[in-house]
């Protein structure tokens, strides 16, 4: 069994300028925290070949594509899990108090997918790959500051760009 676990954030400054339309118009800046509060993500391999998921509900499918979770779908999609797994996600606290749950859930979810596989990937690609699922391929109307803060960490400076590039500074206090 893998278990993984991801802060969530309180934003600084700048929350809301994370939003494509806004930084891809002037670019933005955006300080927020990692705080002590996490999701935590299980994944351990089943001796049935379905997808068994836990979340606020319970999932048991034979099909990725019957799998009713976007977010947890396109993850087990994008790292090309097969069946004969089970998913389980817990929080410190609920989901939809403002403070980044969804995008802790992407990057926490695609942490433990990778390291279930045995993959490396860098935290800035794991942070960009959270966005290009949630942003691009479910159209959530978010933005990257809950992705990037929850795979960086630590009280950190992002400035997204323009052009979809972000550059990010750690800031020591």
């Amino acid at each position: 069994m893998l278990i993984t676990r991801t802060p969530l954030r309180i934003s600084i400054g700048g929350g809301g300028t994370d939003l494509p339309t806004y930084y891809r118009r002037s670019g933005a800046t955006v300080v927020s925290a990692a705080i002590d509060k996490y999701v935590f993500i299980s994944v351990n391999r089943t001796f049935v070949s379905d997808y068994f998921v836990k979340y606020a509900a319970l999932e048991r499918v034979e099909s990725i594509d019957d799998l009713q979770h976007p977010i947890i779908r396109e993850c087990l999609r994008d790292t090309g899990i097969g069946p004969g797994v089970e998913l389980v996600s817990t929080a410190d606290i609920p989901a939809g108090t403002g403070l980044g749950s969804s995008g802790t859930f992407t990057v926490g979810l695609l942490r433990a997918l990778h390291a279930f596989n045995q993959t490396h990937v860098s935290t800035a690609d794991l942070a960009e790959q959270a966005c290009s699922i949630e942003i691009d391929r479910l159209q959530q109307p978010v933005g990257k500051q809950d992705q990037y803060i929850a795979a960086f960490g630590g009280l950190t400076c992002f400035e997204f760009r323009p052009d979809d590039t972000v550059a990010v500074s750690r800031l020591d206090l």
